[in-house]
């Protein structure tokens, strides 16, 4: 199903001539409102009427996370305060966090980007889904809720915790869809099948709708296998808008990226030179009708790859990659480069294996340490040593083959690794502290 067809399987040559013509506009209210985008335009000797089509965003120059902390709290909002009427905030866990403002047209365009999402999902007005997102300044809970409410879904507004009440209320209300992380998708599906009067079979669950952070095939396959779903990706991020950027369709093969309104470009993370369809680099967004906080340009710090292809649900919208890390989650062990997704990934080839897992990096005498603290199933789980060695083994083996390292692998017993109901911490580099 498609939600909005006139936009979303228009040709590249209308697409074109609207992003031109959205950046040509959004281009001159920035500059005009925002002091940020003036000093730095000026600086880069690039005035808005140089600026003709979608061809020229070259020419603008790029903002970073830190540009949001440094004029934090709302000195890159363009609209005026009157006409802000909501806002959301990251988790500021690294630094001061992103505030972002919205108009009512901002929340009507964001709540569009996720009924699009949730249309090509395949859910309507018959479905029931059970948003497990936090409610507040994430913008998961939020922006989920208005965009079901458009599409006409009964909702849900479970939030995020009190695990035993979402299972009940899912089983007794014949949910048929859930909007969380993937990692307390997999936490919720662990306590599904521990839980005493409660099995998948009981559920009317058909749909997964995740994000918030990376997740692997493997991970999208543990998923759909425990909970009898099929598991899509939904993107978005607190700088551009929130949940419903893009969206997988049901060939999920790339997330539709809702260029109309969120201009995609990929660059290389060091030089800042663009790079073609098909090459891997950092994503780059321009939001073409962002009144509250327009962004220009902005460095999301994810590693993907776009697609152009016209997809085979009809959609003309590019398609992203599988975001494979951020470089800012990128970390240097012992000179290689390691991504969390990567770990992951492999461990999830493990049967035994249940998808819990904590890596923590160290300096002792000036060297990195790597150790990986890894949860099985607990009906996996034995005190037969010798069976657990050959399984280390393997498993140790394969994380070298793959991301070039050795680590000190520790086997726990199930339920020791911290869950989380938000974004799962799966990493502590004690090198920072």
């Amino acid at each position: 199903m498609i939600w909005n067809p006139e936009k979303e399987c228009a040709s590249r040559e209308e697409l074109h001539r609207l992003q031109s013509e959205r950046l040509v506009n959004i281009v001159k209210y920035t500059y005009d409102n925002v002091k940020f985008y003036h000093e730095r335009m000026d600086a880069c000797g690039v005035k808005p009427s140089d600026i003709r089509s979608i061809d020229d965003i070259g020419m603008l120059p790029f903002m970073t996370k830190q540009d949001l902390r440094d004029y934090y709290p709302t000195e890159t909002f363009a609209a005026p305060m009157s006409e802000i009427v909501r806002f959301h905030a990251s988790s500021g866990t690294t630094g001061k966090p992103i505030v972002a403002g919205y108009t009512r047209n901002d929340l009507d365009n964001w709540s569009e980007g996720v009924a699009r999402c949730l249309t090509a999902y395949g859910l309507s007005k018959h479905d029931i889904i059970q948003i497990s997102y936090g409610y507040g300044l994430f913008t998961g809970g939020l922006g989920a809720h208005e965009g079901a409410t458009k599409v006409g879904c009964s909702v849900l507004p479970a939030s995020s915790g009190n695990t035993s009440k979402q299972l009940l209320l899912m089983k007794d209300l014949g949910v048929t869809a859930l909007c969380c992380t993937p990692s307390y998708a997999l936490f919720l599906a662990e306590s599904l099948h521990s839980t005493p009067g409660f099995s998948p079979d009981q559920m009317n669950l058909k749909v997964g709708i995740f994000g918030a952070e990376p997740w692997s095939e493997n991970m999208r396959a543990e998923l759909e296998d425990k909970l009898g779903i099929k598991a899509y990706d939904i993107y978005g991020l607190t700088e551009v808008s929130g949940p419903g950027v893009g969206g997988e369709c049901e060939y999920q093969d790339g997330t539709h990226i809702w260029e109309d309104m969120f201009y995609p470009e990929i660059i290389d993370p060091n030089t800042c030179r663009p790079l073609d369809y098909g090459q891997t680099g950092e994503l780059v967004f321009t939001t073409l009708l962002k009144e509250g906080m327009p962004v220009i340009r902005y460095r999301t710090r994810d590693l993907t790859h776009l697609n152009a292809d016209r997809c085979r649900c009809g959609r003309t919208m590019v398609r992203m990659g599988k975001i494979m890390g951020r470089t800012d989650d990128m970390l240097i062990v012992r000179g290689v480069n390691v991504f969390p997704s990567q770990i992951e990934s492999v461990i999830l080839e493990f049967a035994e294996c249940s998808g819990q897992y904590l890596i923590t990096i160290d300096r002792i005498n000036n060297n990195d340490t790597f150790q990986l603290d890894l949860e099985l199933r607990p009906d996996c789980y034995s005190d037969n040593m010798s069976r657990m060695e050959n399984l280390k083994k393997e498993i140790v083996g394969r994380l070298a083959s793959v991301i070039g390292l050795k680590c000190d692998l520790h086997i726990v017993e199930p339920g020791n690794i911290e869950r989380s109901c938000g974004k799962a911490k799966h990493v502590a580099d004690l090198r920072k502290i």
